[in-house]
C-alpha cells in the first residue's frame, strides 16, 4: 500500500506546479486553483497527522499545500467571501460563518411593566450603595456632619424600600431577583462596617480602644448577619439587631468618655447572641403609634445635631439619649409583658 502511494506521488507532479498550471492556462484559474488545492489537501490517508507533524513527501506536499491555500485566501484568489476565508477548511469545504446580528442571543420574553416596576425598587435598595460610599468619603476627611447626614440618607432609603417591596410583590414578580440578599448586604454596609470606621477614625476613645471597638462592631455583626432566624412571630429582633448608626451617632452626639462608649459597644455585641427582643418600630404592631413617635422624636433630634454641626446644646443631647435608651429596652419589656399593649376586643 505504501508503495502504491509513492508511486502515485512520483507520478503526480507537485502540488504548486499544479496550481501555477493551472493558472496560467486557463481563464478560470481562481476556482481552478482552489479545487486543485482542497483536493490535495484530503489526499491519500492519513494526511491530517502527515501535514501536521511534516513528515514523509506525502505530510510535506499537504502542508505546502496548506498554506498555499492560507496565501490565496490573503490575496483574495480563491473567489470566496471575506467571513469564508476566516473559518478552516473542514472536509476540504470552507464552512460559512453567522452574521453577528445572528449570534448575538435574543430575549425570550419581552419584559413587562410589573416586572419594569419591581426591578425600579431593587434599582432604589443599590442606590443606598452610592450613598453609603458618599459618607465613607466624607468619614475618611473626618467630615463628621456630612458624613451622618449621607448615612442618614441612606437609613431613609432603608425604610421606604420595604414597604414599597411588599406593595408591588416584588419577590412574587422577580423570583430570581433576591431582595433580601442585596437588603443585607447594603445594610452591613451602612448599619455596621461605615460606623465602626467613623469610630476608628473619630479616636474620640483613645487610638487603641477606637480600634477595638470597631474591631468587636465588624466581626460581632457578620456573624449576626449569618443567623437567618433573627425575627420573632410578632416581627422582633432577637437580639441587638446591629444597628451600630444609630448607637456610634448617639455617642458622637453625648460624647460620654471613652469608657462608657467602651462599655455600650460590648454590651450591644454581647446582646446580638441573646435571646432578648429588640424592637422594629415600624413593623411591630403592639404599641406602634407610641414606638414610632418616639423613633421619629429621635430622628428630629439627629436632625438638629446634624444642625448644630454635631455639637448638640443640652437639650438635643438628653432628647437623644432619652429616646435611645427607650428605643434600646423597649422590646425586652415587651416581652417580659407579652400582653402589653394588646388591643381587647
Amino acid at each position: 500500500m505504501k508503495m502504491f502511494w509513492m508511486m502515485r506521488l512520483a507520478y503526480h507532479p507537485p502540488v504548486e506546479k499544479q496550481v501555477r498550471r493551472a493558472i496560467s492556462h486557463r481563464r478560470d484559474w481562481r476556482d481552478t486553483a482552489c479545487l486543485r488545492v482542497r483536493g490535495a489537501c484530503s489526499f491519500g490517508p492519513g494526511g491530517a497527522e502527515d501535514a501536521k507533524r511534516g513528515q514523509g513527501s506525502e505530510g510535506r506536499s499537504r502542508a505546502v499545500a496548506q498554506r498555499h491555500v492560507h496565501r490565496l485566501a490573503r490575496l483574495g484568489t480563491t473567489g470566496e467571501n471575506v467571513e469564508d476565508r476566516r473559518m478552516p477548511a473542514v472536509n476540504g469545504e470552507i464552512p460559512s460563518r453567522k452574521k453577528l446580528s445572528e449570534r448575538i442571543p435574543r430575549p425570550k420574553k419581552k419584559v413587562t411593566w410589573p416586572q419594569a416596576r419591581a426591578f425600579s425598587v431593587h434599582l432604589l435598595t443599590a442606590s443606598g450603595s452610592f450613598l453609603a460610599f458618599v459618607s465613607l468619603v466624607f468619614a475618611a476627611e473626618k467630615q463628621w456632619t456630612e458624613m451622618w447626614l449621607w448615612l442618614g440618607l441612606a437609613l431613609f432609603v432603608d425604610g421606604i424600600d420595604g414597604p414599597i417591596a411588599r406593595k408591588l410583590q416584588v419577590k412574587e414578580v422577580l423570583p430570581t431577583w433576591s431582595g433580601e440578599m442585596l437588603d443585607n448586604i447594603i445594610d452591613y454596609v451602612t448599619y455596621v462596617l461605615i460606623p465602626a470606621f467613623a469610630l476608628y477614625q473619630s479616636g474620640f476613645m483613645g487610638e487603641g480602644l477606637s480600634f477595638l471597638s470597631a474591631a468587636i462592631i465588624v466581626v460581632s455583626s457578620a456573624i449576626y448577619y449569618a443567623d437567618t432566624g433573627i425575627k420573632t412571630k410578632e416581627n422582633f429582633f432577637k437580639g441587638f439587631p446591629v444597628v451600630w448608626n444609630m448607637l456610634v451617632f448617639t455617642l458622637f452626639v453625648i460624647e460620654p468618655g471613652e469608657y462608657v462608649s467602651l462599655a455600650a459597644v460590648i454590651v450591644a455585641a454581647i446582646l446580638s447572641f441573646i435571646p432578648v427582643n429588640f424592637l422594629h418600630p415600624v413593623r411591630v404592631k403592639r404599641l406602634r403609634p407610641l414606638n414610632l413617635g418616639i423613633f421619629l422624636a429621635w430622628c428630629a433630634f439627629g436632625v438638629v445635631a446634624l444642625i448644630q454641626n454635631m455639637e448638640a446644646s443640652m437639650p438635643i443631647q438628653a432628647g437623644i439619649g432619652a429616646t435611645g435608651i427607650y428605643l434600646f429596652v423597649i422590646g425586652g419589656v415587651m416581652q417580659m409583658f407579652p400582653t402589653l399593649g394588646l388591643r381587647k376586643d
